[in-house]
């Protein structure tokens, strides 16, 4: 399970970032693999409006975005929102990260494609200001719910703190370390005890691509997809991709990756080859099912399709069956 962490602060060793240190530590407690984003460390270019995105589903400015951030935005499980009060909104810094998930809106509401994790992925806000005034956090909470829809997340709440102000107050605070380790385990317990999963093939860049989508689409909040190759290509299968859109399913920033990679996110309960041959992994304690998908890649896109369409039976069945 990942959780990533935006840490929105431009202030390195402040209020902020200790919140989201804290809430990062208590997820690590529970077993969460956690990964943080100094924003105001990164190459992130203000949206320049070129509504490119709502036409192509793609942005064209080249940055730590594209590069890096997109990708994890569908990696993560959680996305915890960390910044503190700028003017009864987010930092600069951050407020640049949050136009640019307008994409990722322009994916779904222009384009109508699915992302497979949209329905179990969760977003949470962390906020701290220096004054008590009411409305406070109003603007921020607004802003966050947005950004979480846009991203593909389901807003789960917040934690919000006044009076923070000078080095040192949050960690001060009575009640933040509780706080924080009631709000994690809020959000990572239903997701803890799901079954893990790998879909192994080659080069992960079609078949064990598809079953991972498709089990993530139908059984996100029961099954943690891993999937990996036993020599990963250097991008997906774009003819995978198109016929994968027929279907709905978005498949945008998705990239192969080798089993090792795969396994950081844990041992598997079930091994499914998608074609690996007698080189596919086995794991003592995991199940082997072999579902020995003919290899599609470089064959007319209706080969594609029929192994698609063959893949998503299996999926479906996988699921039923539990």
């Amino acid at each position: 399970m990942l959780v990533l962490g935006l840490q929105g602060s431009p202030r390195k060793n402040g209020n902020t970032r200790f919140l989201l240190s804290a809430f990062m530590k208590a997820a690590d407690e529970l077993g969460a693999r956690g990964r943080v984003i100094e924003v105001d460390e990164k190459y992130i270019v203000p949206c320049k409006e070129y509504l490119v995105c709502e036409k192509e589903g793609f942005c064209p400015i080249d940055d730590d975005m594209r590069k890096e951030i997109y990708p994890l935005f569908r990696q993560a499980d959680i996305i915890v929102l960390a910044t503190p009060i700028f003017f009864y909104g987010v930092t600069a810094q951050l407020k640049a990260l949050i136009d640019r998930g307008q994409m990722l809106w322009a994916r779904r509401y222009r384009l109508k494609l699915k992302d497979p994790g949209r329905k179990w992925r969760c977003g949470f806000l962390l906020a701290l200001g220096a004054t008590r005034g009411e409305n406070l956090f109003a603007g921020v909470s607004l802003t966050a719910r947005y950004f979480f829809d846009a991203v593909g997340a389901g807003y789960a709440g917040s934690l919000t703190y006044r009076r923070i102000e000078k080095p040192g107050d949050m960690e001060r605070h009575p009640t933040v370390h509780e706080d924080v380790k009631k709000a994690a385990e809020s959000l990572l317990r239903p997701l803890l005890g799901r079954k893990k999963i790998l879909f192994a093939c080659r080069e992960n860049a079609c078949r064990s691509q598809m079953a991972s989508a498709f089990t993530q689409y139908l059984a996100g909040d029961k099954i943690e997809v891993l999937h990996g190759g036993m020599n990963p290509a250097r991008r997906i299968d774009p003819v995978m991709v198109e016929v994968m859109k027929e279907k709905g399913i978005d498949m945008a920033f998705r990239r192969p990756k080798s089993i090792q990679d795969a396994l950081k996110n844990g041992l598997p309960d079930k091994v499914v080859s998608m074609g690996c041959d007698d080189a596919c992994p086995v794991f003592q304690g995991a199940e082997f099912m072999d579902w020995a998908m003919p290899d599609p890649a470089g064959k007319p896109i209706d080969c594609m399709r029929r192994v698609r369409d063959a893949i998503e039976r299996k999926v479906i069945q996988l699921v039923e069956e539990g």
